[in-house]
């Protein structure tokens, strides 16, 4: 059995974020191999996330950013279960890179849910028409239709969008590892995103 030192939970800590004894835990599970402790934790967090998103979350805190020139300005409220994690600058930081998302990707709609099902069934008869078009076999038409469904969201639903400072997780992803984290749900409640000229 590897022997895990004191200086490997500290590092597998200051990556991940997450107590001292679920390092030590991923560390041993993973036989003191840091990546593999690191996909430990995350599959953890994931897991813990999940069971946690049902919960209510009635606190919170409402963030602003007002992008370079002024042009654009976002006001979003993101919900937490308590006015303690509210408070803390790890959320704060979270609703301030939410805003900025919005600023820069102008979603319409914060979840899957909220689309519109007429709007969503007119998009998926587009792509159909479109691949069916392109000669694509029958047996893959479906699939290749869910992927670009899957772009479709991307483009119009905030939690889909790829997070602008990393854009190799989503808005989903952020909001998930910050529940594992934090140890709360997080939901986007609601934003306004202003445009300098824009009609309302």
């Amino acid at each position: 059995m590897a022997v895990i030192t004191a200086k490997q939970v500290k590092e597998l800590r200051d990556k991940s974020g997450a107590g001292i004894m679920d390092c030590k835990n991923a560390l041993v599970e993973a036989g003191g191999d840091m990546a593999k402790a690191e996909v430990a934790l995350r599959k953890r967090g994931i897991a813990i996330a999940q069971k946690k998103s049902g919960r209510a979350a009635h606190q919170g805190v409402i963030g602003s950013y007002i992008h370079a020139g002024e042009q654009i300005g976002v006001l979003v409220e993101v919900n937490c279960e308590t006015d303690f994690v509210a408070k803390t600058d790890v959320f704060k930081l979270l609703v301030k890179d939410i805003a900025m998302q919005i600023a820069a990707s102008d979603p319409p709609y914060i979840t899957r849910a909220q689309v519109p099902g007429d709007l969503v069934e007119k998009e998926r008869q587009i792509q159909r028409e479109r691949v069916l078009q392109e000669g694509k076999p029958a047996v893959v038409v479906d699939r290749i239709v869910d992927g670009r469904m899957g772009k479709f969201y991307e483009e119009i639903v905030l939690v889909d969008q790829p997070f602008v400072k990393k854009p190799s997780m989503t808005v989903g992803d952020l909001l998930q590892s910050h529940i594992a984290k934090l140890g709360e749900n997080m939901t986007v409640r609601r934003f306004a995103r202003f445009k300098v000229g824009e009609e309302s």
